[in-house]
């Protein structure tokens, strides 16, 4: 690609210069319009976004929208959800979006139309879950799966987990005899507390990553397998061998059948996805088999569902009404024209507790990039700071940096409209409802606070200096009609296309990871040095110093 470098085109220099103007604007003053709130509002899928806490006008969006236009987000949108090879540094498509398309669909890629596949994928994971939802799956001794391991670490865990969690009051009535759980750790302490706890015969793990290589996962799965085989071949249980238990015990979930076959993973027990589906964008396919197996495959063809109807609203609604391009402008215009270089996520329901830790995979190891396409170093802002935790618990913890500190702080609050109308007791189910106003009363209360300051407060005087709100911190609102598995769906595929459209404008690939590669080359030295004892003559002397204390904590000599 040889193009101008974006920050060099009339667009960008019309942002600036506009950033100019309102960088001295107060959101109270915005505020000023009575229609402002209504004029920033967006609805689809079950979500309604509120944009009108940001610090921009009118004429700001306008100008973000030429923006879009100017680097042909319409184009790359359809591109996108085409099957084009918008993964240019690895020559290939980024097709999550093909993991949430119905049946009836068709999308042609490289001359072969990939929905049968993913369709394929799905119903061999249905008949999985029907079977451990049935008692069906049993151990080599003969007794059914009750607890089910998934050893992952990234997107083959943080999604999975996210979910599970955010979407538990939707398991149904078969599958409360299975327990899902997590291991990403690679130090094994996780995995370490199940082995400890759990009973191998009615134990199952899935070992679940793309490339069937992750140190991570693998140590993990190895140490498992060594369990396995210690409690229910070596102990001597009759009719128990290897091969049983491997057939019984482990199903994989990869791109790489050939290195799960020789792992030794039957193949019955094999789930495929495709090397256009990138680990963190994953959840939607066979990496998702630990959704299915607490929700239930009706309700993860739900959540699927809901993506979809975010993918058809991201591919047709107009731009200036689009919810990923809206929320990725925003994002944009605090970036790289207010300087605001920090994010905090904040759910306002306890389900939705994973959410951030999700978020900042999804958008720090897509768009935390400095160089674009092409190759050039980037001369602007890309990817921002992101964290958060669950809003009320953060009032207790960081708010006050957000309120009072030095740092300027964009946030995103989301919370359901809805919620515990069917919890079936009367006075149970008034408790709970006025527990959910409260918790939106706080939400709504924080974004006005963080918005207005001490405007926000009616009361006459000056204010002492460490009793000042400063307010002016833009925010964005969140609102799911209720948290559903369709809404949920729509919820991470809003983020998932936002994350595209601002790579599209910052002219950067979303869905490489080189970063993380280098460093996983670097530890295999550096274990190799730890194992042996020698080597690290020529490492620098903070790397010598720290392998020798380990060394000296084993009993060993420094070398």
């Amino acid at each position: 690609m040889n193009h101008a470098p974006i920050d060099q085109t009339g667009a960008w220099q019309r942002l600036m210069e506009h950033a100019e103007e309102m960088r001295t604007t107060h959101l109270r003053e915005l505020f000023v319009d009575e229609d402002r709130g209504g004029a920033f509002m967006r609805q689809a899928a079950g979500l309604t976004l509120d944009l009108s806490k940001q610090r921009w006008s009118d004429a700001t969006l306008e100008r973000l929208l030429d923006l879009a236009r100017a680097v042909e987000v319409p184009q790359r949108i359809q591109a996108l959800l085409n099957g084009e090879h918008v993964n240019i540094s690895e020559d290939r498509p980024a097709l999550h979006t093909a993991l949430r398309l119905p049946p009836e669909a068709e999308l042609v890629v490289d001359g072969e139309d990939v929905v049968p596949g993913v369709h394929a994928t799905l119903d061999r994971m249905a008949t999985m879950v029907a079977r451990l939802h049935a008692r069906q799956w049993r151990g080599a001794t003969g007794r059914p799966i009750h607890d089910v391991v998934n050893l992952g670490v990234g997107g083959s865990d943080l999604g999975p987990l996210m979910v599970t969690h955010a979407l538990a009051d939707y398991r149904p009535a078969d599958a409360h005899h299975v327990e899902v759980h997590f291991a990403s750790t690679m130090d094994g302490s996780q995995l370490a507390d199940y082995l400890t706890r759990f009973n191998p015969e009615t134990t199952l793990f899935v070992i679940s990553s793309k490339s069937f290589t992750t140190i991570d996962t693998l140590s993990n799965a190895r140490t498992a397998r060594d369990w396995l085989m210690a409690r229910l071949v070596e102990d001597g249980i009759q009719g128990v061998d290897e091969e049983m238990v491997m057939r019984q015990h482990f199903v994989g979930v990869s791109a790489k059948p050939d290195k799960m076959s020789e792992w030794g993973i039957a193949e019955a027990n094999q789930l495929l996805f495709w090397e256009w589906v990138g680990g963190r964008y994953s959840l939607w396919g066979a990496i998702g088999l630990p959704i299915a197996l607490v929700i239930g495959m009706a309700n993860f063809r739900e959540l699927l569902a809901g993506a979809h109807a975010m993918d058809e609203h991201f591919a047709k609604a107009p731009l200036g009404d689009n919810l990923p391009v809206l929320l990725a402008l925003a994002g944009i215009w605090n970036v790289n024209f207010l300087d605001i270089r920090a994010h905090s996520i904040l759910p306002y329901d306890g389900r939705l507790e994973h959410f951030a830790a999700y978020l900042e995979q999804l958008e720090m190891e897509s768009n935390g990039k400095s160089a674009t396409h092409d190759g050039r170093q980037v001369s602007y802002s890309t990817c921002p700071v992101l964290w958060g935790q669950l809003g009320p618990n953060a009032q207790h913890a960081f708010y006050q940096l957000l309120h009072q500190g030095t740092q300027p702080v964009v946030c995103d609050f989301i919370a359901p409209l809805k919620r515990y109308d069917d919890v079936e007791d009367a006075a149970t189910r008034d408790h709970l409802k006025a527990q959910h106003r409260l918790t939106l009363a706080n939400c709504f209360a924080q974004s006005r606070l963080l918005m207005l300051g001490d405007d926000a407060i009616d009361e006459p005087g000056e204010r002492p200096g460490h009793k000042r709100y400063r307010g002016n911190q833009p925010s964005t609102t969140l609102l799911l009609d209720r948290l559903t598995p369709a809404t949920l769906g729509a919820l991470i595929a809003l983020y998932e296309h936002k994350v595209f459209v601002q790579a599209a404008i910052w002219d950067i690939n979303p869905f490489d990871q080189w970063g993380v590669e280098l460093g996983k080359q670097i530890a295999g030295e550096t274990e190799r040095m730890l194992a042996d004892q020698h080597g690290h003559e020529q490492m620098d002397a903070s790397t010598r110093a720290l392998l020798e204390a380990v060394w000296r904590a084993e009993g060993g000599s420094d070398r």
